[in-house]
């Protein structure tokens, strides 16, 4: 299978002018460019940009997949909204990084998988996580907490992932609502394998969210109570093509820094998380298991009783099916003498029934002689063996 790489970059804050747009075009001449995104796919040869390179001067959000397995997300923020001590916390090795470049902090997400096994619609992804970067600019860190425990979810693939002693490395601050993800979120687990029973095991110790209100008219005080000054820098950084990043500001100045982690909530190791997660898979697969037998049991008394009832409607006419026999094997086509075999199977049910096989065998053996010159037809009498004895 020949090697496949798609790129793709969001600019969300403030689109890239001309100027700009030729540089990141003088990239890749295939590549797609707009004032907003690149696209680019590669079947053979490489990207000559470094995408690190382009969050931190043109892009806001990245997206590289490949089909031997890496999947990743850059996402870059203000740093007024996002701290960097904050950002660490949640980092992993090589595969959840964070690092400053000018007034931003650029997050780097992978997840690496080599099973081979290609993810459809994983292209498409980009427009949903997205998201997940205005709720980080919110004080939202439920996406951070996602990506450290995906980058740990590794090590039920990969045997090989970590060291033993990073078993006790301890979870960073678990925040509210992980049991109730965001659309964006949900894609960015997805994106990121992360396993569903290591999130579900993982929320049990998350709080539920409380959902946040701005009163409007306590928002247009706040602002109206701003220095003039500061009004104007702000009306003209929206003038420049910031408005995006100056509503993000805004709205966390006013409601003020999220709430730090209390204490109060249980912290877990690695270790525990994993070991949990794979008790929760194996109870959810013996659940799934006994209930499979129940509907395979189900299934086979529906089926047992319709046979019943077939049955005793053909015992009140077992010469008309006979008959029915007669005419399929007539017709001399492989369907029909399908059906010819099938009939025979249930008069002779209906004979053992009745305590009157005797009387099924010698019609059955009528019928083959009549018809021993059907090779076909003979094979299948002889695999549905309905001149054999009686069951036991």
């Amino acid at each position: 299978m020949s090697e496949y790489q798609y790129y793709e970059f969001l600019a969300v804050d403030r689109p890239l002018d001309a100027h700009e747009q030729a540089e990141v075009r003088a990239l890749s001449t295939r590549a797609r460019v707009t004032a907003t995104s690149f696209t680019n796919e590669y079947r053979w040869g490489n990207f000559r940009g470094d995408p690190r390179r382009m969050m931190e001067h043109y892009y806001d959000a990245h997206l590289y997949l490949t089909n031997w397995g890496t999947h990743r997300i850059m996402l870059r923020l203000p740093r007024t909204l996002l701290d960097q001590d904050v950002a660490e916390r949640y980092c992993v090795g090589d595969q959840v990084t964070a690092w400053v470049s000018g007034k931003h902090l650029v997050l780097e997400l992978t997840s690496d998988d080599e099973s081979g096994e290609w993810d459809e619609g994983a292209e498409d992804s980009l427009s949903a996580i997205v998201g997940v970067r205005a709720e980080l600019a919110a004080g939202d860190l439920r996406p951070l907490y996602l990506v450290w425990l995906s980058a740990f979810g590794r090590w039920e693939r990969d045997e090989d992932a970590f060291d033993y002693t990073d078993e006790d490395e301890m979870e960073p601050p678990v925040p509210a609502g992980l049991g109730s993800l965001s659309a964006g979120q949900q894609a960015l687990a997805d994106f990121l394998r992360l396993d569903a029973d290591l999130l579900a095991v993982a929320a049990e110790a998350s709080p539920e969210l409380t959902a946040v209100r701005d009163n409007q008219r306590e928002l247009a005080a706040w602002i109206g109570n701003l220095p003039e000054t500061e009004k104007s820098g702000l009306l003209l950084r929206v003038v420049r093509d910031q408005g995006a990043q100056v509503r993000m500001e805004l709205l966390r100045r006013f409601r003020g820094e999220p709430k730090a982690d209390s204490g109060r909530l249980p912290r877990r190791s690695v270790a525990e998380l994993l070991d949990a997660a794979a008790e929760r898979r194996q109870e959810r697969e013996l659940l799934a298991v006994a209930r499979r037998a129940q509907e395979e049991a189900r299934r086979a008394r529906e089926q047992a009783l319709a046979r019943e009832k077939r049955l005793d409607t053909l015992a009140e006419d077992e010469a008309g099916a006979w008959l029915r026999v007669d005419t399929l094997i007539g017709v001399k086509k492989a369907a029909e003498y399908d059906e010819a075999v099938e009939i025979p199977k249930d008069l002779r049910a209906v004979a053992e029934r009745a305590d009157r096989l005797g009387d099924f065998m010698r019609r059955f053996a009528s019928l083959r002689q009549e018809h021993l010159r059907k090779p076909s037809l003979m094979e299948r009498f002889d695999r549905a063996r309905l001149d054999g004895p009686a069951p036991g």
